[in-house]
């Protein structure tokens, strides 16, 4: 019985700005009032928080369909990201499409960071085809700038929760000596929401927006060129550097830094900015689903490997050798 691994696209690349993005966004419809005008879940109402703006309602499909290609398959084991509940975005399945093959369909979280959907098939005959597909409905908020800013700096004892975010990850080069120079040279005499603010925009000023290969961070400051990834990787590496927990935002079709600070109160928040396309500093008011938060996750199914996004993933048995699934991966508006 031959074996079959492998694992999709997902944003090991991420699909283009604009493309998929474009397919979401249509489906938005905007909310008056509800969690509108709210503060973040969980912060006391202060001026140095982030608050969210305008929220819109859409539509998410997500999921995959697999077809036993050439014979029979067994132990058919995917896992693939979906959207989670975040203070900006809340998310609720409205609807299940399900074949009779699907034996089971499970959630698995990493907690502050993604939630994966598995998805579990024994048994498909040739030619045959499952699938697990599930509707959301996301209620997704704008992000609004703190009103004041003064009085944010750096934390200044490392939670254990944040320390991966002051760490490098893949692609995100914290330690190399160019990154680490620029850092310390740009934010010399600086604190706080100044110090960040500067690395911002350096990272705008040095870095065209072109698309392109996934190269990271180094290599974007190098060449002087990146798209929305390299960015992301630069921002985050240099705040890192800085001393200034950090993490890469994942919606669909395009990524974005947040960074953290902490008020005169010692409580700490998270805040986006927009690091290609307009200028969004401390503020985010995009409305695509968000997908997953963080860059240096580890996955049970593929031990021992750093990720910089839990993208899909499947395996299973070809019964006889002869069958291999095709799969499609679903990622879609609703």
């Amino acid at each position: 019985m031959a074996r079959f691994s492998d694992h999709g696209d997902g944003f090991g690349r991420p699909a283009r700005r604009g493309v998929l993005a474009a397919s979401v966004v249509g489906t938005l419809r905007l909310v008056v009032g509800g969690r509108a005008a709210a503060q973040f879940v969980g912060d006391a109402p202060t001026s140095s928080a982030p608050s969210l703006g305008a929220a819109g309602l859409q539509r998410y499909r997500v999921g995959l369909r697999v077809v036993a290609q050439g014979g029979r398959c067994r132990d058919i084991y995917a896992t693939l990201p979906v959207p989670a509940d975040w203070p900006e975005q809340t998310a609720r399945i409205v609807d299940e499409d399900t074949t009779s093959d699907v034996r089971r369909l499970r959630f698995r979280d990493t907690p502050g960071a993604a939630r994966q959907m598995i998805v579990e098939i024994s048994d498909l005959a040739a030619g045959a085809e499952a699938r697990a597909v599930l509707t959301y409905e996301l209620e997704r908020s704008a992000i609004l700038a703190p009103e004041q800013t003064a009085g944010l700096k750096l934390p200044a004892r490392t939670e254990r929760t944040l320390r991966g975010f002051l760490a490098p990850s893949p692609y995100i080069e914290s330690r190399h000596p160019a990154i680490v120079r620029l850092a310390r040279e740009v934010t010399a005499g600086r604190d706080g929401w100044a110090k960040v603010e500067a690395i911002y925009d350096t990272v705008r000023e040095r870095v065209e927006y072109r698309n392109g290969d996934l190269k990271g961070a180094a290599r974007a400051l190098a060449d002087g060129w990146g798209d929305c990834e390299e960015l992301t990787c630069l921002f985050i590496a240099m705040a890192r550097a800085s001393g200034v927990p950090s993490r890469t935002v994942w919606v669909e079709g395009h990524c974005y830094p947040e960074f953290y600070l902490v008020d005169t109160l010692g409580d700490g928040h998270w805040f986006p900015c927009q690091a290609a396309g307009s200028r969004a500093f401390g503020s985010m008011p995009d409305l695509l689903p968000i997908l997953q938060k963080g860059d240096n996750f580890r996955d049970p199914d593929r031990p021992g490997q750093s990720l910089r996004y839990l993208s899909e993933f499947i395996r299973g048995s070809a019964v006889g050798g002869g069958g291999s699934p095709k799969v499609i991966w679903v990622r879609e508006g609703a």
